[in-house]
């Protein structure tokens, strides 16, 4: 549910770059089929990933054939994303910036995509630094790709005891719609706003779903290592008393948006 970088104090997903880079499942083939199927992503096209992380986004766009250049503040986290990289020989150019000042001149590139980190940002500046870099005619793509917490299962469990630990933890509850992000673009210029969703299942392993959730920004991001290893500790436990099922299936529901400067 959760992004990459420190736009929140005291949230730093470089502390976490490891687990991140095993355990969190980035977005599935399917949305860039989709997003293929609408001209975003495609062979040639010039693309931007803001809060790469370890470039889950990147990567699917170097699969489909596009030049893609990647950006974050954690280098870290751009440390495993070239290891990914090389273990698919794709290559793909990393930055360290921040989305509200990339240092790119006008125009540069055909999209510019933010997967999984556009709460993180100053959004009325990271909206006109987007439409800054893109070409007319270009597109903008805001991606989610968020668990689902639903009565009894596991995802809404972990989510009680992450806020046990970390009550200032915000990002509990959602629905994986974000309907904010609709306005965000409509103020800084953009036009033909148009969005998609749809739900897949993730499959985990309890040590996956673990590590997926130490990766967090409501746990190893945000916690001391001795509290992060209390709450992995308390987590399995969790685990092993009310999901004993291996592997855990969890719900996630994807969200796109997508919008052109004309």
């Amino acid at each position: 549910m959760d992004a990459l970088a420190t736009a929140q104090p005291g949230v730093d997903f470089g502390r976490t770059a490891t687990d991140f880079a095993r355990h969190r499942a980035g977005f599935p083939p399917s949305l860039f089929e989709r997003l293929r199927e609408r001209g975003i992503g495609i062979p040639g096209q010039r693309a931007l990933d803001l809060g790469t992380g370890t470039g889950s986004m990147a990567r699917g766009f170097a699969r489909n054939g596009s030049l893609v250049t990647g950006l974050d503040v954690a280098p870290l986290l751009l440390e495993q994303a070239r290891a990914l990289d090389r273990a698919e020989d794709l290559h793909i150019d990393y930055r360290v910036a921040r989305a509200e000042a990339t240092g790119f001149p006008d125009a540069q590139f055909d999209l510019v995509s933010a997967g999984q980190c556009w709460h993180w940002f100053d959004r009325p500046r990271a909206a006109a630094e987007v439409r800054r870099l893109l070409r007319p005619g270009g597109r903008v793509l805001i991606a989610h790709f968020d668990w689902l917490p639903l009565p009894g299962n596991v995802v809404a469990a972990t989510e009680a005891l992450i806020l046990k630990h970390n009550p200032a933890w915000h990002l509990a509850g959602g629905s994986g719609i974000h309907p904010r992000w609709f306005a965000d673009l409509a103020q800084a210029g953009f036009e033909e706003l148009e969005s998609f969703s749809y739900d897949e299942m993730v499959v985990y392993s309890r040590e996956a779903w673990r590590g997926r959730i130490r990766a967090s920004a409501g746990v190893a991001a945000s916690l001391p290592p001795e509290r992060v290893a209390l709450f992995d500790h308390e987590h399995a436990e969790l685990l092993e008393r009310s999901f004993p099922a291996d592997p855990l299936r969890v719900p996630h529901r994807v969200f796109a948006l997508t919008g052109v400067k004309a």
